[in-house]
C-alpha cells in the first residue's frame, strides 16, 4: 500500500451538506453527504439527471460553467477542495486524486501515441526521464492485461478497441497511486465481458493499491459486482445508502425498490456472497 500523503489514518474523502446551483439559482445537489476511506469501494448509483456525475465532478474541481458549489464540504485529508483555486489542484488532480470517464477516446489525443500520452502523464506527475517513464509505462500496460504491451505502447488510440482503450486510460489515472479513484460510468460503453473485466481489474488495483474507488452508474449489476457500500441519489438527494447487500436485498426506499425489481432480470444476486444474499 502507498504511504498516506493526505488523511493521517481518517476518511480520504468527506462530503458534507454538498449543494451545487446554477447562476439562476436551480439547485441540482441538495445536500449530499458521504464518507470513503482507504480500501473501500462505494457506488453512487442513479438515472441520468440524479446528481451523481455532477458530484463527483465537484470532487474533481471541474464542474461545468454555470454551475457553483452554494454549501457544503469536500474534504480530501487535510483539503478543503471547496476553498481550492485553479493553481491549488495541480499537486493533487491526475496524482492524489484521478479519474476515468465513460467513452476513454474522448480523453485521449488521437494524434499522439498511448506510449506518447502515457508517458507524458508519468513525468508530469511524478518527474521522471523520458527513459524511466517509458519503462514504467509499458510496465503498467502489461499489468494491466494488455500483453501485446510494446505494439499497443506504439499505437494511437484510433487503432485499439475500447475495453483495449479504457485499461489505457485507467492505466494513465493510476500511474501515479492515487489514494482516491473516480470511476464514472466507466465500462457504460463497454459489452458485458469486457464491462466484467474492466470491474475485475479496477477491483484488483484497488486492492493492491489500498486506494478509496467511488464508482459511478446507472446500473445496479455493476454495483452490485463491486462495491462495497452504495448510495442511490434521485433528484439531488441521496434517498438510501448503506452496506451493498443490504441495499440490495432489503431496500427500504420506493425508488430503490424499483431499481432493484428493474435489475432482478439481470440476476444481481449472483454478485453477494452467500453470507449476504437472502437466497
Amino acid at each position: 500500500m502507498p504511504t498516506d500523503h493526505t488523511t493521517n489514518g481518517g476518511p480520504v474523502l468527506e462530503v458534507s451538506g454538498l449543494r451545487l446551483s446554477t447562476e439562476d439559482g436551480t439547485e441540482l445537489v441538495k445536500g449530499v453527504s458521504f464518507t470513503v476511506h482507504h480500501g473501500q469501494t462505494l457506488g453512487i448509483v442513479g438515472e441520468s439527471g440524479s446528481g451523481k456525475s455532477l458530484t463527483c465532478r465537484a470532487i474533481l474541481g471541474i464542474l461545468p460553467d454555470g454551475l457553483a458549489v452554494t454549501s457544503g464540504s469536500i474534504r480530501f485529508g487535510r483539503h478543503e477542495l471547496t476553498a481550492f483555486e485553479p493553481k491549488d489542484w495541480r499537486p493533487l488532480r491526475g496524482s492524489r486524486i484521478s479519474a476515468v470517464f465513460q467513452d476513454p477516446a474522448s480523453y485521449l489525443n488521437p494524434s499522439l501515441t498511448v506510449g506518447n500520452q502515457l508517458s507524458e502523464a508519468l513525468r508530469a506527475t511524478l518527474g521522471m526521464s523520458r527513459k524511466a517513464a517509458k519503462t514504467r509505462g509499458l510496465e503498467l500496460l502489461r499489468h494491466l492485461g494488455l500483453h501485446d504491451a510494446d505494439a499497443v505502447y506504439r499505437q494511437y488510440p484510433f487503432e485499439l478497441s475500447g475495453g483495449m482503450l479504457q485499461r489505457v486510460l485507467i492505466a494513465i489515472a493510476v500511474s501515479a497511486s492515487p489514494e482516491l479513484l473516480i470511476a464514472d460510468e466507466a465500462t457504460t460503453a463497454l459489452d458485458v465481458t469486457v464491462q466484467a473485466e474492466v470491474l475485475d481489474l479496477l477491483e484488483d488495483l484497488q486492492t493492491e493499491l489500498g486506494l478509496a474507488l467511488v464508482l459511478v452508474s446507472h446500473d445496479l449489476a455493476v454495483v452490485a459486482q463491486a462495491c462495497d457500500h452504495i448510495i442511490v441519489m434521485r433528484d439531488g438527494h441521496i434517498v438510501e445508502a448503506g452496506p451493498t447487500a443490504q441495499v440490495l436485498t432489503q431496500p427500504s426506499h420506493p425508488y430503490t425498490r424499483l431499481l432493484v425489481e428493474n435489475h432482478h432480470r439481470f440476476g444481481i444476486e449472483r454478485f453477494l456472497t452467500k453470507e449476504e444474499s437472502l437466497a
